[in-house]
């Protein structure tokens, strides 16, 4: 078996997220029940082949030359076009026809949502995180597709430079529960966005509203999308396309409160905080979720080094980086219902706290951390 034949067996698992697009027109085609089986996949599918294929510790070469990753690359540039033919065929095919009912169309772009989120915006963070420009379009274009076109600076330019702390959104507070986090995220981030292009133009002597503020692409894409839904199915084509939107966004956001829960950088004074360092990220080595998500649970290696393609992100122990109990799919259900969560999660963040930070165990020393009323980093 030559290398090009290997790579393409390699990566292969990694292309299951193709296999929820039958789901989704099977939904949108005989409806009845098949309607919820997209969520149902998505969400416990993966969980209980966790179950079955346990963990995946193995760390391939990170020096592995970029043309052996082609077959890897090849699903995450396919995504948009997948994409953008769901949910605009989508949008067509319901408001064109009347085999369902107003329930059932809600639930099938409800589960078109959890397709776009779970796998449209876990490839759309890979691809903007790359060098080359046709990556990062594509990624600005899956972005544009869920309204949610600011994650690509709020997470480059805010994300990675201050998680751990309150300057970052996404770091959810010890305590917080999922939907006052998703509330105050959709607050915070499009604001912490505008204003990271903004210092970055100000410190090139040019204003916000410069031709190079990259959040006028992400309006004038955004603004297509909704006139493309509207002209292909009218105001309900709209409002599908919204809908979907909301729910892609949530289950992003849903990640991201699960990737940092609890988890906070020591503040070294006058505004500094240490290094971001493998323990200031949940990792899970579970295999199929991390073939759904193109191993974004190796995720403290991702902020070790953020444009390392997906297949060559490392594991890490116990010993250098927080275990999940589950995978991110499963863990998402449980951020849900916060007291689950909760008696989950904190003697978690607790156990932490007393491995790497034993010195901060009194009340006093972990108040500001927990509260995050610690001074913001510096810019």
């Amino acid at each position: 078996m030559n290398m090009a034949q290997i790579s393409f067996r390699n990566a292969m698992p990694f292309w299951l997220s193709l296999t929820v697009v039958p789901f989704i027109w099977l939904g949108a085609i005989v409806g009845g029940w098949t309607v919820i089986i997209v969520p149902l996949y998505a969400w416990y599918m993966f969980g209980f082949l966790d179950g079955i294929l346990g963990l995946n510790t193995d760390n391939p070469d990170p020096n592995t030359e970029e043309r052996e990753l082609f077959w890897y690359r090849a699903i995450t540039i396919i995504w948009f076009p997948v994409q953008f033919v769901n949910i605009f065929g989508l949008i067509w095919f319901v408001t064109h026809t009347d085999h369902l009912s107003t329930l059932e169309t809600i639930v099938v772009f409800f589960g078109l949502g959890v397709s776009s989120g779970t796998t449209g915006m876990v490839y759309a963070h890979e691809l903007c995180h790359q060098r080359n420009n046709m990556e990062r379009w594509l990624g600005d274009l899956l972005l544009a597709s869920v309204l949610y076109s600011h994650f690509r600076t709020e997470h480059l330019l805010v994300h990675h430079k201050h998680v751990g702390t309150r300057r970052d959104a996404v770091t959810a507070l010890y305590n917080e529960g999922f939907h006052h986090y998703f509330l105050r995220v959709l607050r915070e981030c499009p604001r912490s966005a505008w204003e990271a292009e903004k210092a970055m133009l100000a410190r090139k002597g040019l204003s916000p509203w410069n031709p190079r503020n990259p959040h006028f692409r992400y309006w004038t894409l955004q603004i297509l999308m909704l006139i493309l839904a509207t002209l292909l199915g009218g105001v309900p084509g709209l409002l599908l396309f919204m809908w979907q939107a909301i729910v892609a966004i949530w289950q992003l956001e849903l990640t991201n409160y699960v990737e940092h829960y609890g988890l906070t950088r020591r503040h070294l004074g006058n505004g500094k905080y240490e290094h971001v360092k493998p323990h200031h990220s949940w990792n899970a080595a579970h295999m199929a979720t991390n073939w759904l998500l193109i191993n974004l649970q190796r995720h403290s290696d991702h902020h070790y080094k953020p444009d390392r393609r997906f297949p060559l992100l490392q594991n890490y122990d116990e010993s250098e980086a927080p275990q999940l109990p589950y995978g991110y799919t499963l863990m998402g259900v449980a951020a849900m219902i916060p007291p689950v969560w909760r008696r989950m999660m904190n003697p978690r963040v607790k156990a932490w706290r007393k491995q790497h930070y034993p010195d901060l165990a009194t009340f006093e020393d972990w108040e500001p951390y927990k509260n995050g009323t610690n001074p913001l980093p510096r810019l």
